[in-house]
């Protein structure tokens, strides 16, 4: 296996259309802990890119900064969204330009029903998907819909948090282990409505510690280690190359 360096990453991908989103060296903190140490990496539109690495490479970090949420802290570098430089905007003016992140936890709103969290999703524009274009990509989501929210099953909750980023007007969606804790069916389905928000042509970012499953789904991987880029390339090559998964992702 070559050897990492800044200037050199393995798998480097090098294309021609010019990226939808790009982070360019981009460095985040918690308080004093330099968790994101230089990223970089293009998305083309409507791509989907598995963000991979051990525990406590900077996945999740790597995530919040490009969302523009308060922690980690983003020092240094350049985050662009179709021509707009997120880096410059709070997390609400990111928001508003289309950048939705879901959450492991996915922050189902309590004391509200299904369709009131939507809705609240719904409250200011730019608004996306209708209610009911949601309920037809989820029809376990339309049958609970007077159900509340924090009392759906964790597959059913992951629906939602998706459900409701999708009620946005969304340009990048950023997914933090939508597949935690879930069973394989529930899994497969969650799959699926990934599979048909990339036909819709919506741009994706899913960190996953099921590596495989992320990697079948995606078609490119970034590998961290350590926050640092050590892997851009396809995903295909990563499923393909033992040694790779082992030094990195412990597959």
């Amino acid at each position: 296996m070559s050897t990492v360096t800044t200037d050199a990453v393995r798998g480097k991908n090098v294309g021609t259309a010019p990226a939808y989103f790009s982070c360019h060296d981009i460095h985040a903190y918690y308080g004093e802990s330099y968790i994101v140490q230089g990223v970089s990496f293009n998305i083309h539109e409507g791509e989907i890119l598995a963000l991979l690495g051990r525990n406590g490479a900077g996945k999740t970090s790597t995530l919040r900064a490009i969302a523009r949420c308060d922690d980690p802290a983003l020092k240094k570098g350049e985050i662009w969204l179709d021509h707009k430089p997120v880096h410059t905007m709070t997390t609400y003016e990111a928001a508003q330009n289309g950048v939705a992140l879901v959450p492991e936890d996915r922050c189902i709103i309590q004391g509200l029903t299904v369709e009131e969290n939507l809705q609240l999703a719904q409250i200011e524009e730019p608004i996306g998907w209708s209610i009911e274009r949601i309920f037809d990509l989820f029809p376990r989501l339309k049958e609970r819909r007077n159900q509340e929210g924090v009392t759906l099953s964790g597959g059913e909750q992951q629906m939602l948090a998706v459900g409701r980023a999708l009620a946005r007007d969304i340009k990048l969606l950023l997914l933090d282990e939508p597949y935690e804790g879930l069973a394989p069916v529930i899994v497969q389905e969650i799959e699926r409505t990934l599979r048909e928000i990339k036909e819709l042509g919506i741009t994706t970012v899913i960190v996953e510690q099921n590596a495989v499953a992320a990697l079948k789904l995606a078609d490119r991987a970034v590998i961290l280690d350590t926050g640092t880029v050590v892997y851009d390339g396809s995903a295909e090559e990563v499923l393909n190359d033992e040694e790779l998964r082992h030094n990195y992702l412990a597959i």
